[in-house]
């Protein structure tokens, strides 16, 4: 499997991520607002993927790879939507840690088991 479908596929269950959100609250699907919703957790998970590709030495289709781009995506989207003037409640830093470790580690898992 090249890299490039494990990115993609870690931007689909970000934007999923982001779309089910805003959808959960009656936001719109609009494209401005997905884009402000998705965007610092893409920032982040690329960021994930920088640090996880120059420290590791394990693939992006491993747990350990899928962990950093968790963390990262975490941490760096929480404080970028502080920046940006949005929400970063504890209730949703536990629910968006719990949501992207399952989507961005569940992929990986069933890809190792299928795979």
């Amino acid at each position: 499997m090249s890299r490039l479908l494990p990115a993609l596929l870690d931007v689909a269950v970000v934007l999923a991520f982001a779309a089910v959100g805003r959808r959960s609250h009656a936001e719109g699907l609009d494209v401005v607002g997905m884009l402000r919703t998705a965007l610092p957790f893409v920032v982040g998970a690329a960021a994930g993927w920088l640090v996880a590709a120059v420290t590791l030495d394990a693939g992006p289709r491993s747990l350990a790879f899928g962990a950093v781009v968790v963390v990262s995506a975490v941490v760096v989207g929480m404080v970028l939507r502080a920046l940006t003037g949005q929400g970063v409640a504890v209730s949703f830093v536990v629910v968006a840690t719990t949501v992207l470790a399952v989507l961005l580690l569940g992929w990986r898992l069933l890809a190792r088991l299928l795979g």
